[in-house]
């Protein structure tokens, strides 16, 4: 029934929790046992990778163990003519909700975070908040998820202090037993450098990266059951999808739902041929949900770096890799997409 229909695939947003075409990959390991671990990580890599979707499926399996899982997503809470009070108080908002505070515990956050704001600024606020109502109130592992974490690089005001808040949790799992059941995973399209400008109060550098790679052939097996039944020879044809998409999430779900629908008609297109037609050919009319343009428009943000980042890839489709060095450019190319 599933394999009918090219909705089986999905483009573009998070895949819902229990999306028939979600692929498995060794970063859904990764990320779970770390964080049921209590190790603070962060998920940083280029739009459309399928960093959200990894959350709500890690969410999903910590939840049926008993963790308590927060997600904070900071498109929610606003980035122009945001104070640094609204954003902080925005935070532990999400926090209740997402907790059930005022639910479960008759906590009115709005008196709390008034009365604190009188005397003391929002960050020490926040700090008071999980140390003394969070974790009071709860006695289970909690999992705070910081979603969208580059929206902080537009705001009016450094997000310094949040970062070495974050660090300040960490190591006071020393001194306080308690601040063991509380841990952080952020997620965004940025590089721990550009996160934060303080070095010294990095919690970067004592947190878990995970890598995000492309689809590999050994993960894809739900894609090709939505190939099933409407083309000849699914495992080729996901071959060819792959190696023209890189295993890129976002790419390979678009490709295996136009091969669905292309499969429809009396004369069906190879995928090099739908490729071609569908998505490169006309491709600023036809970059719907919107991918490629937001790739070049990363790109050409910075006048200045923009020849140097078209000059690395140019690079890269002659010679296949280059060395990256660590370099801001290489790094700023890869987050590009």
């Amino acid at each position: 029934m599933l394999a009918s229909s090219s909705n089986f695939y999905q483009v573009g947003a998070s895949l819902p929790i229990d999306a028939p075409s979600y692929v498995q990959r060794q970063a859904d390991e990764e990320f779970y046992q770390k964080l049921r671990s209590g190790k603070f990580c962060y998920v940083l890599n280029s739009r459309q990778m399928g960093k959200s979707s990894l959350r709500v499926q890690t969410m999903q399996r910590l939840q049926q163990e008993g963790t308590i899982c927060a997600a904070i997503d900071l498109t929610g809470i606003g980035k122009h003519n945001v104070t640094q009070s609204q954003w902080y108080g925005g935070i532990v908002y999400t926090l209740v909700e997402s907790c059930q505070l005022e639910d479960k515990f008759d906590f009115n956050w709005q008196i709390w975070w008034r009365e604190k704001q009188e005397i003391l600024d929002p960050v020490m606020c926040l700090r008071l908040f999980i140390e003394q109502v969070l974790l009071e109130k709860i006695q289970q592992p909690i999992v705070i998820f910081v979603d969208e974490i580059d929206r902080v690089l537009s705001q009016d005001f450094s997000s310094d202090d949040f970062f070495a808040l974050i660090r300040f949790f960490q190591n006071q799992r020393v001194d306080n037993p308690k601040f063991e059941r509380l841990t952080f995973a952020l997620l965004g399209v940025a590089t721990p450098s550009d996160l934060i400008t303080d070095k010294t109060q990095t919690p970067f550098n004592i947190g878990e990266g995970i890598e995000l790679h492309g689809f590999r052939m050994s993960e894809v097996q739900p894609l090709i059951k939505g190939l099933e039944g409407k083309v000849s020879n699914p495992q080729k044809v996901i071959e060819s999808i792959l190696d023209c998409t890189g295993g890129q999430p976002f790419l390979t779900q678009k490709l295996c739902k136009f091969m669905v629908e292309e499969s429809e008609k009396d004369n069906p297109r190879s995928v090099a041929e739908v490729v071609i037609a569908r998505i490169i050919e006309n491709w600023e009319f036809q970059d719907n949900p919107e991918h490629l343009r937001t790739i070049r428009d990363r790109i050409l943000s910075n006048e200045q770096r923009a020849s140097y980042l078209l000059e690395l890839y140019q690079q890269i489709r002659q010679l296949g890799e280059i060395d990256s060095n660590n370099s801001i450019e290489v790094s700023e190319l890869q987050l590009s997409g």
